[in-house]
Parts: structure tokens; sequence; C-alpha cells
């Protein structure tokens, strides 16, 4: 374990200036940490995290993880990596550097200073799943060479080096793999439903519904997933993960359109599109090994976090 000369513990978080990546770094300076958030500013802006520059715990650094970094830290937080279909199929390419070589980055600077490392991992390791709810020992069923496999797959091999550099020399990983989160902060952009669905109802347009509405999505707020992150990266050198971090009570697509709708007191009526390429039909996470090792679950339901996420997303009209 590496010699800490500072009294506060010192964190590194990679895409800090991120939707999830900016609520976790508020809670860390919060709980008395000192952070140094890296970002490229891809999609993460410096709004997010607007009101953390004044703090003296709090350090902002313009990097992009496909780069070394050289810092000395106690804990990292590898969350750098665009999350949203629109995003990430923008350039392909580089999505899969991002996942794949900043993990490398990242794990050859925890193993150089013997840092604790985190990887945010994804529920779209499962791809379109055959099993439900996806336990972590599911093996997946993803497409290797459809236009979502840039994400999927770099996310499947960032895991594969976590556990090699666990295995071959003794890092000390956590992996989570996170399902839908929503919350303030998102993009308003971003192409995923909780976004897209709010902003389309608050301007009363036609909400556009893929498919038929039956496919299902569970739903977590993230102040409820920020706090999964934080008690696993806490938990004991054994618990390496994967481990799911989610909300395990399921919707679906058309039920979180009426309800947007209703929330939103809105005036729009709900249009159908056909589905994409390789989009998942089910998406539900068992988070028994969460309740077990980490005493979490979400208490947030989906009808209480759409009140903030909507009020953040009124300032874009």
């Amino acid at each position: 374990m590496n010699k800490r000369y500072s009294l506060r513990k010192r964190v590194l978080v990679t895409g800090g200036a991120g939707f999830i990546g900016s609520h976790l770094c508020r809670r860390l300076v919060a709980d008395g940490c000192d952070v140094l958030c890296v970002d490229n500013f891809y999609t993460g802006t410096r709004d997010n995290i607007e009101e953390l520059l004044g703090s003296p715990r709090f350090e902002l650094m313009r990097h992009d993880v496909t780069f070394p970094l050289f810092v000395e830290v106690d804990e990292i937080y590898n969350l750098a990596c665009p999350a949203s279909p629109i995003h990430y199929q923008l350039d392909p390419v580089q999505t899969t550097k991002t996942s794949v070589h900043g993990a490398i980055n990242m794990l050859g600077l925890a193993k150089r200073i013997r840092a604790k490392i985190l990887q945010a991992s994804t529920s779209e390791v499962y791809g379109d799943p055959t099993q439900h709810p996806q336990t972590e020992t599911y093996w997946g069923n993803v497409n290797p060479i459809g236009p979502r496999a840039c994400y999927d797959e770099g996310k499947r091999c960032a895991e594969t080096l976590f556990f090699d550099y666990f295995r071959q020399h003794k890092l000390r990983i956590k992996v989570a793999r996170i399902f839908n989160t929503y919350g303030p902060y998102m993009h308003p952009n971003d192409g995923r439903v909780v976004s897209n669905f709010v902003m389309q109802a608050l301007r009363n347009e036609p909400i556009t519904l893929y498919g038929d509405g039956s496919q299902t999505r569970s739903f977590c707020y993230v102040s409820d997933l920020v706090d999964g992150l934080i008690r696993l990266m806490d938990s004991s050198d054994d618990i390496t993960g994967p481990i799911n971090l989610g909300n395990p009570r399921e919707f679906t697509v058309r039920e979180l359109a009426e309800l947007v709708v209703r929330k939103c007191r809105s005036s729009s009526q709900i249009v159908f599109e056909p589905l994409p390429a390789d989009d998942p039909k089910q998406r539900k996470p068992d988070i028994s090994r969460a309740r077990e090792h980490l005493g979490w679950q979400p208490s947030i339901e989906l009808a209480d976090g759409l009140s903030p996420t909507i009020e953040y997303f009124r300032r874009f009209l």
C-alpha cells in the first residue's frame, strides 16, 4: 500500500465533468476528499462542475485518457467514455480507444502508484440479453460487429484488462456494471430515453417511441448510483466485482413515456418509429451481490427522481 503524505484521501475521477462523474466529484468533495477531475470535454462540460471550481479540495485537468497520465493519488474512478449511442457512435474508433487504451493507461497508473482502481463498466456488456434479469455470471449476447459494438465490446475488453491486472499484478480492482441511470446534469441531447422524453414533453412535441414501446428498462437515480460506486470502492479488497448497480424495478419504455408526459403536464402525443439495430429488448439488474456485499440497494422511486430531473431540463428550453 502506498505511503500517504496527505491527511485527506486523494481521488482521481476520469470523466469527472460528465453526468455521473460530476455527481461523484461533488459527493467526494463533500465527504472531505481531495478530488482531481480529469476530462477531455468530449461530452462532459465545465458547467457540470462549475460550483466545485472554487473549492481548494477540487482540481480540474483537461486530459484524454487515451494518453498516459502521471499523478499521485490513492484511488482512481475510471468513468471516462461517452455512454449514449448518439455520442459513442459518432466516432466509434475513438470510443473503443477510450475504453481500451484508457483502461490500459489508468491500470498502468494504478500499478505504478499502488492505487485502488474502480472501472465504471456497463449493463451493455450483456448486450441483448437472453437471461432475465441479468446476473453478473451471465456472459452476455453481444454483436461484436454491430453499430453498438464500439461501446459494448470496448467495455468488455476493459473488464478483461482489469481482471488480468488483478491476477497478474495483484492490483486492487473494483468493477461496477452500471445500469440505466438518470438525473440532473444529463446531456439534453444524448439520445437516451429519459432525456429524449423529458425534452420532447417540455416542448409539447411528439414523444418518439422506438418499436412498440414494450421493451423494458430499469432506471436508477444518480445519487443512488454514486452511493453504490463509493460503497464498492470502500469495500474490502476481496470484493472485486463485477457487481451490478442499478434499480431492479422494471418499466416498459411506454410506461416511462406516459409517466414523463404526466409529470411535465405536457400535451405531447406518443408516436412510434422502427427499433434501432441491436437495441436490447430487456434490461433489469439482479442486485443480489450489491445487497450482500455492499449493503446497497436504490431508494429513490422513478416518479420521485424525475421531478428534479425535469426541473434541471427546463433550463434548456
